[in-house]
C-alpha cells in the first residue's frame, strides 16, 4: 500500500477522532509510518510505553491529535492499559475491508455493513457515489439502503429505489436487479419490501412484487382480497402521478391488467364504484362505456354526468380519454337543455333576445360536442349518442326553431327589427360615436364568426387578465353571404349587389373586394386616417411597425377568414367546428396585438354566421322545386340572385328595396334549413339564407383596464367535528367558496398529511378547484387520505393537513392553507382492509 494512500486514509479516520490507533499486525508497515506526514498530528509508537503516551494524550496535550502505531497485534483488552483511549477514538486498519470504510469515513463498525457485499466495493465508481451519500450520522441501515440505491441508480428512498427497478422491468432489462444480486443485496431488498409494503414470497421478484401492487391497491377498491399495505397504495399513487416513470407505469400496469383478468372482473362492478381509480387504463374504458350507455339511455341526470365527469379529471389517463369525457358531458348538457327550452317566440324582435339570450347554447353544446367526439376517434363506442345527439339537434332544435322563426320572416315586407341593429348600420353605430370623441378604433371581422362562437370569444376574453369583453347581436344583411356582409359593415350611405354572375356588392358605387378598395371606402369616411389589413399582414409587425400603425391610423379594420375559408372547401368541410376552435386562439392573440401597441377600443363582428350539420344531409333537406325567373344571375346552397324571379312555396323573396339594398336585384331564399342543389359544393356548412343561425351576428366590444382583475377562487377546509386521526384513512371535504368565473380563476392545490418535521404521511392528491355551480354543495370536494407507516410514529403527536400552492414560474411550493389533526392509532389501525 502506498504512503500516499496510507495518508489519505489516515486523514479521514482523524476527520471523526482526536486519537486513532494503528496496530500493524504483520509488522509490515514501519516504514510507511515513519515515512507518512501528517500536519498538526503527533506520532507516537506505543512500546512498553503506554501510561506515559496516556497521561500526554489525556490530561498534557487534551486538544492534540496523536496517531498511536504499535507493531504487533492488538492487545488483550484485560491487558491492554489504552482500552478506554481505543473505546473512545478510533482505529486504523490496514485491510481491504477498513481501507473501504476509511475512504468511505465510516468507523469499524461498519465493518459488517462492508463485509458482505464486497462485490459492490470492487468498483472505484460505486465507491465514489456511495461516499458523496454518506452522512455523519447514518445509522448501519441507513448505509446499507445507499449501497442499494445505487446499484439502483436512484436516490436513497425505498421508494425510489423500487421505481428505478420497475423502470428496468418495463423496459426488459436486468441490469441494475442483477447487479443487486450480486453484490449480496437481494435479500435485503425483499427485506424492505417486507417492512414498508408488506410483500412476502416464496419467489420474491420485481415482475411478482408488481403484479402483487396492482392486485392489492385495486382490491382496495373493490372489495377484493387485499395482500400489501396500505402503503403500497401510498406508493402506487405516487409512481403512477410521477412524470419521469409514466411510461414504465402504464406499460406495466397493462400487463397486470392482462396477468389479473381485469378486464373480466370490472364487468361485475358499477361504474360508479370505480370513479376514485386509476391504476388500469381499462377502467377509463369501463366508465366511459358505461357513461355514454346512460347518458344515451337517459337513466342520469346531466348534473351527476358532470359531476363523474370532474372526478375523473383528476385521474391519470384523462388526457387521453378527456375529448371522450367532455363529448359526454356536452351530450348529456344538450339534452337536459332541450327538454327545458320553449324554442318559439311571438315575434322576431323577441325571437332574436332568445336566441342571443339561450337558444344560442344548443349550436354551441352542439359543437362542442361533435368537436370532442370527433377528436376521441371513437367512433364505434359514440356512434349511438352521436346519432342521438344528431337527430335531437337537427330535428328537434335546428328544424323546430328555424320554422317557428320562418312563419315570422314569411311575414317580414322589410328585412328590419326593432331594436335590433341591422348590419349596415354597424359603422354608425359602433365606430362612428368612437372616432367623433377624437378616440381611436379597430375592428376585427372574423368571417362566419356566428353569434354562439362569439359569445365563447367573449368568456375566453373575459378570462385574460385586465380585459373586459361585452356582446351584443345585430342582424346581419339578406342573403346572408360574405361579399355583402364585408359590404355591410363599412360605413355607407347605399349598398348594390352587382346585376351579374359575381355576387360582388358596391358601396356608394364603390367595389367593395379586396383590402385595397375597403381602405379607400374607410378613408372617404375618416379624413384618409383608415386601414384595411389582414390578420396574417398585422401579426407579421414587428412591435415597432405595429406601433406605427395604430399612431398612424384612426380606424383599422383586420380581417380574419378560417371558419368560413375551411368550411367552403370539400376536403376540409368536416373540420368547421375545429377551425371554429382555433379562431379563438387566432382572434385572442390578435387582440393583445393590438392592445399591447396601446390599441384601447377593439370591436370583433362579423360577416353572417352559418348552418353545420355533421352528419350527410337527408334528402328531405333538399328543396324539389327548381327556382326560375327571366334571369338567374348567382346561385348558392341558401340564395338565388336574379331578376324576375318567379315565386315559390319553398322560397321566400325579397325585392332589392326590401333588404335596403339599391338596383333591381331580386333574392330568393330557402325556407327554414331547406338547401337548394348544387354540383360540387359542400351541404352541410352553409350560409346565405334567413336562419337565426346565419343572420344573427356577433358584436364585441373590448377593453383593456389598467390594473388587474383577475382573482382565484378560495378553497377552505371543512374539518369535521373531531380533530382525531384514529385508523389507516382520513376522509376529508374541500370547499370552493364561489363559483368559476371569467374573472374569478380555478385554483390549483395539492394536499398532503405533513409531521412537524414536514414528512409526509400520507399520499399527496393533486386538486383543480374550478367548479361553476352555483350551488355551494356541488362546490365540496372528498378526498380520502391514505396514510403511512411513518404515521405511526407521530402517534400521540399533531400532525398538518397541508394544502399547497405551486409559486408562478418555480418549481416551489408555498403553504396555502393547513388544519392540525393528532393521530391517535391503535394496533387495530392496521386491519383497515
Amino acid at each position: 500500500m502506498s504512503t500516499e494512500r496510507i495518508r489519505q486514509g489516515l486523514l479521514k479516520v482523524f476527520e471523526r477522532h482526536r486519537v486513532v490507533f494503528w496496530y500493524d499486525k504483520k509488522q509490515e508497515l514501519r516504514k510507511e509510518f515513519d515515512a507518512v506526514e501528517l500536519a498538526d498530528i503527533q506520532k507516537l509508537e506505543l512500546k512498553n510505553n503506554e501510561f506515559a503516551v496516556k497521561f500526554r494524550v489525556l490530561r498534557e496535550e487534551p486538544t492534540q491529535k496523536f496517531l498511536l502505531y504499535q507493531e504487533g497485534q492488538q492487545p488483550q483488552d484485560i491487558d491492554n492499559w489504552l482500552l478506554d483511549v481505543f473505546l473512545a477514538n478510533g482505529e486504523f486498519r490496514t485491510d481491504q475491508v477498513a481501507i473501504w470504510l476509511a475512504e468511505l469515513g465510516l468507523g469499524m463498525e461498519f465493518a459488517e455493513v462492508i463485509q458482505p457485499h464486497v462485490e459492490f466495493f470492487n468498483a472505484a465508481k460505486r465507491r465514489e457515489q456511495l461516499q458523496s451519500l454518506i452522512k455523519p450520522d447514518d445509522t448501519p441501515g441507513k448505509v446499507r439502503l445507499k449501497i442499494l440505491a445505487v446499484c439502483a441508480g436512484s436516490e436513497h428512498r425505498i421508494d425510489e429505489i423500487i421505481e428505478s427497478l420497475l423502470a428496468e422491468l418495463a423496459e426488459r432489462r436486468d441490469e441494475k436487479i442483477r447487479l443487486i444480486e450480486r453484490c449480496g443485496l437481494a435479500e435485503f431488498l425483499w427485506d424492505q419490501l417486507r417492512r414498508h409494503y408488506g410483500y412476502d414470497s416464496e419467489r420474491p421478484g420485481m415482475r411478482d412484487f408488481v403484479v402483487q401492487l396492482f392486485q392489492s391497491c385495486y382490491a382496495m377498491g373493490t372489495e377484493g382480497e387485499v395482500k400489501l399495505s396500505t402503503d403500497a397504495l401510498v406508493f402506487l399513487r405516487r409512481w403512477k402521478d410521477s412524470r419521469q416513470h409514466e411510461a414504465a407505469f402504464e406499460l406495466l400496469s397493462d400487463e397486470c391488467a392482462d396477468a389479473l383478468r381485469i378486464e373480466q372482473d370490472l364487468d361485475r362492478h358499477d361504474f360508479r364504484r370505480l370513479v376514485e381509480l386509476d391504476y388500469f387504463e381499462l377502467i377509463d374504458q369501463k366508465i366511459l362505456f358505461d357513461l355514454v350507455r346512460s347518458v344515451t339511455e337517459r337513466t342520469i341526470s346531466p348534473g351527476d354526468c358532470a359531476i363523474y365527469v370532474r372526478r375523473r379529471r383528476q385521474t391519470h389517463w384523462y388526457k387521453e380519454f378527456q375529448d371522450l369525457y367532455q363529448a359526454v358531458d356536452y351530450g348529456a348538457q344538450f339534452i337536459n337543455l332541450l327538454d327545458l327550452s320553449k324554442l318559439s317566440a311571438p315575434s322576431m324582435q323577441e325571437s332574436i333576445l332568445a336566441y342571443s339570450e339561450s337558444w344560442f347554447k344548443f349550436d354551441q353544446l352542439y359543437r362542442k360536442f361533435i368537436c370532442h367526439a370527433r377528436r376521441s376517434a371513437q367512433t364505434s363506442l359514440l356512434q349511438k349518442l352521436v346519432e342521438m345527439i344528431e337527430n335531437l339537434y337537427s330535428n328537434t332544435f335546428l328544424t323546430k326553431v328555424n320554422e317557428s322563426w320562418q312563419s315570422l320572416v314569411n311575414n317580414c315586407q322589410k328585412w328590419e327589427i326593432p331594436g335590433v341593429t341591422l348590419q349596415r348600420h354597424f359603422f354608425q353605430t359602433w365606430v362612428r360615436p368612437i372616432l367623433d370623441k377624437g378616440n381611436k378604433v379597430f375592428v376585427i371581422v372574423s368571417d362566419a364568426l356566428r353569434y354562439e362562437a362569439g359569445e365563447e370569444l367573449v368568456t375566453l376574453m373575459r378570462q385574460e387578465d385586465r380585459f373586459e369583453a361585452t356582446i351584443q347581436p345585430a342582424l346581419s344583411m339578406l342573403p346572408s353571404y360574405t361579399q355583402l356582409g364585408m359590404a355591410a359593415l363599412l360605413p355607407n350611405r347605399s349598398l348594390m349587389i352587382a346585376e351579374d354572375d359575381t355576387g360582388t356588392t358596391k358601396v356608394d358605387g364603390q367595389n367593395s373586394q379586396g383590402t385595397d378598395n375597403r381602405t379607400t371606402i374607410l378613408s372617404a369616411a375618416t379624413t384618409q386616417r383608415a386601414k384595411a389589413i389582414r390578420v396574417e399582414d398585422l401579426m407579421n409587425l414587428n412591435r415597432d411597425e405595429c406601433r406605427s400603425l395604430i399612431k398612424g391610423h384612426d380606424v383599422v379594420y383586420v380581417y380574419h377568414n378560417r371558419i368560413d375559408s375551411t368550411g367552403h372547401k370539400l376536403p376540409s368541410e368536416e373540420r368547421a367546428f375545429e377551425a371554429v376552435e382555433d379562431s379563438f386562439d387566432d382572434l385572442i392573440k390578435a387582440i393583445k396585438k393590438l392592445t399591447n401597441a396601446n390599441a384601447n377600443n377593439v370591436i370583433i363582428t362579423s360577416d353572417h354566421g352559418f348552418i353545420y350539420q355533421h352528419r350527410a344531409i337527408d334528402e328531405s333537406d333538399f328543396l324539389a322545386a327548381e327556382p326560375s325567373g327571366d334571369k338567374i344571375l348567382f346561385r348558392d346552397r341558401r340564395f338565388i340572385l336574379g331578376l324576375g324571379l318567379q315565386e315559390n312555396p319553398s322560397l321566400k323573396k325579397f325585392s332589392a328595396a326590401a333588404l335596403g339594398l339599391e338596383g333591381q336585384i331580386e333574392v330568393l331564399i330557402p325556407k327554414s334549413i331547406n338547401r337548394l342543389r348544387l354540383r360540387g359544393s359542400c351541404t352541410r356548412f352553409v350560409h346565405g339564407g334567413a336562419t337565426l343561425q346565419e343572420v344573427v351576428i356577433p358584436v364585441i366590444q373590448i377593453n383593456k383596464k389598467r390594473q388587474s382583475d383577475i382573482s382565484s377562487v378560495e378553497v377552505e377546509i371543512l374539518k369535521s367535528s373531531s380533530s382525531i386521526i384514529t385508523s389507516s384513512q382520513l376522509s376529508v371535504a374541500f370547499y370552493q367558496a364561489e363559483p368559476v368565473s371569467e374573472k374569478v380563476q380555478p385554483r390549483k392545490l395539492r394536499a398532503g398529511i405533513y409531521t412537524d418535521t414536514n414528512e409526509l404521511i400520507s399520499d399527496r392528491h393533486e386538486l383543480t378547484f374550478d367548479l361553476t355551480s352555483e350551488n355551494p354543495r356541488e362546490r365540496e370536494l372528498q378526498i380520502r387520505f391514505v396514510l403511512t407507516k411513518q404515521a405511526d410514529e407521530a402517534n400521540g403527536k399533531e400532525v398538518s393537513l397541508r394544502l399547497e400552492e405551486l409559486v408562478m414560474d418555480t418549481s416551489h411550493y408555498r403553504e396555502y392553507k393547513s388544519v392540525k389533526y393528532v393521530v391517535r392509532r391503535s394496533f387495530t389501525s392496521d386491519f383497515d382492509f
